[in-house]
């Protein structure tokens, strides 16, 4: 398999799907909380043509593979995620562009959801590392990331501009192929 594939991944909990306008009324429904849109880099979708312009955007970004995420009990699109910053002659790549509706958060779909991300990165692609970008101010998405298994490796100091037109500091974690066997066998303990 190539870096440039974007396949379905799929678990007991949840199903990664690539993006498509399919999954614009999902998204639409499973983005109705304003506080889910907190601390992403895009505002919340004021309606079905903003959200179809937010998908457009992440298709057509050819450093992305944007995912659906698809909650496997209910059929319902449960929120999105991504890889991004894919480079494979490096074997690198990050993990962001998340979120989650709030009824799905606190439920084992986003484990479940990185771990077949970091899965197909490291068992499939082969990548060397694997990168998580957060705003500073955002403690509950540290603490979920660390969950994982990733080392937080520091912050950088006004990355980027936040929607609202702040400064943003983001705090970087990663995680290695040397370290993924014994995070992977936690989060497979975690999902029981």
């Amino acid at each position: 398999m190539t870096w440039n594939e974007h396949p379905v991944l799929s678990g007991r909990h949840v199903r990664l799907e690539p993006l498509t306008p399919d999954h614009v009324a999902g998204l639409f429904e499973a983005g109705a909380d304003p506080a889910i849109w907190a601390w992403l880099s895009v505002r919340q979708p004021a309606d079905l043509g903003e959200a179809e312009s937010m998908v457009k955007q992440a298709v057509a970004d050819p450093d992305r593979r944007a995912w659906a995420q698809i909650d496997l009990a209910s059929g319902r699109v449960a929120g999105t995620t991504s890889y991004y910053q894919v480079v494979p002659k490096h074997r690198i790549l990050s993990i962001g562009h998340t979120w989650i509706g709030a009824d799905f958060q606190r439920t084992a779909l986003n484990t479940e959801a990185k771990f077949l991300l970091l899965r197909n990165a490291f068992e499939t692609w082969g990548a060397q590392r694997v990168a998580w970008e957060t705003d500073s101010r955002n403690l509950r998405s540290q603490r979920a990331i660390e969950r994982l298994g990733a080392l937080r490796e520091g912050l950088l100091r006004a990355h980027r501009i936040r929607p609202d037109g702040t400064s943003r500091d983001t705090v970087l974690y990663s995680m290695t192929d040397a370290e993924w066997p014994g995070a992977r066998a936690r989060l497979l303990a975690r999902l029981g």
